[in-house]
């Protein structure tokens, strides 16, 4: 028999929409596993404050649908410390919490990796990011639904684009990371995309934008990662492109944070569900510090120090597609 009785459920970092359907999930999963539950409002800061409320089924309900999250988020600078952590395990403590669910990116991991090696408490991560970069898993919850309000945007700039025959350098987030520019560009049929990972410079671009302009293209579509510091982002590369290029209106339009909201695509409520069940099972299987992941459609545990330590590849056939496709 697992020891685990009570479990505390947090979200931490950036939203992701799914992040409320992985939520439910766990909540459901670890109450038909017959565990109690608490949610840790805004993150390890919760923890910390003591700012932890009881979650039942009815808790949840009818929130499988929105983006955001119930449990609110936030960083904590006081975590960082040995200080603020051992005040949150003393609050674990203090309500016989045995184990953590925590939802996030690297950043959130990257705490409960220090904090389970520190107080030898288990922790299973769910991977909640719109930037689909955690090692170990095909896709994070809420970059589906990120990709889709991208190529939704691009879809309606492009209109304006082909009516006044411009270049839009459109930038999307992705601060450490190209997979969503690079999703985004071919699913939005963008002529090229400039991501932090490959080092291609200006001169790409402007091979693109001197072959482009002599085709007569009726618009052009340029994906930008917020992260790409080569070009110093899409609203400098514009300048550049309007100084070096006149031939060309080149415009910039930053999608910011309408990529992170909005209600969960239903591949990421599934992916979410699943997630949540998942990360409830390991715990009883006693695991610990370890990530749920997806590969192949399957449940993978993936630990922490491997999600961490290893860097998530660009996949070089879409590098490639986007080539092919722009001609």
């Amino acid at each position: 028999m697992s020891p685990i009785k009570k479990i505390a459920i947090l979200t931490s970092g950036g939203d992701a929409p799914g992040m409320n359907a992985a939520i439910r999930a766990a909540v459901r999963g670890a109450i038909f596993n017959k565990l109690e539950v608490m949610g840790s409002i805004r993150g390890y800061q919760g923890l910390i404050d003591n700012n932890l409320v009881p979650m039942d089924s009815q808790s949840v309900s009818n929130i499988i649908q929105q983006g955001g999250t119930i449990l609110k988020s936030a960083r904590s600078k006081q975590f960082l410390t040995p200080e603020g952590r051992q005040i949150a395990y003393d609050n674990l403590k203090k309500n016989k919490i045995d184990a953590l669910v925590v939802i996030g990116g690297d950043g959130t991991f990257t705490g409960a990796r220090v904090f389970s090696g520190e107080h030898n408490i288990p922790i299973v991560g769910i991977p909640g990011t719109i930037d689909n970069d955690l090692y170990g898993t095909d896709y994070t919850i809420g970059y589906d639904t990120a990709l889709n309000t991208v190529v939704e945007a691009v879809d309606k700039i492009r209109d304006t684009a082909s009516a006044h025959s411009r270049l839009f350098f459109i930038e999307v987030m992705g601060r450490d990371a190209g997979f969503l520019a690079l999703s985004s560009a071919i699913a939005s049929g963008a002529e090229t995309v400039l991501v932090p990972e490959i080092n291609t410079g200006y001169k790409k671009l402007d091979d693109f934008l001197k072959n482009s302009f002599k085709k007569q293209k009726s618009s052009s579509i340029v994906l930008v990662a917020e992260g790409d510091k080569l070009s110093g982002g899409a609203i400098k590369i514009a300048e550049r492109v309007n100084k070096e290029h006149p031939d060309y209106d080149a415009r910039v339009t930053i999608l910011g944070h309408i990529q992170r909201g909005g209600s969960p695509s239903g591949m990421d409520r599934v992916m979410a569900s699943r997630m949540g069940v998942s990360a409830i099972e390991a715990l009883l299987d006693d695991q610990k510090s370890v990530m749920i992941g997806m590969v192949n459609g399957e449940i993978v545990y993936v630990p922490f120090n491997q999600a961490l330590k290893n860097k998530k590849p660009l996949p070089p056939k879409q590098l490639e597609l986007i080539d092919i496709l722009s001609i």
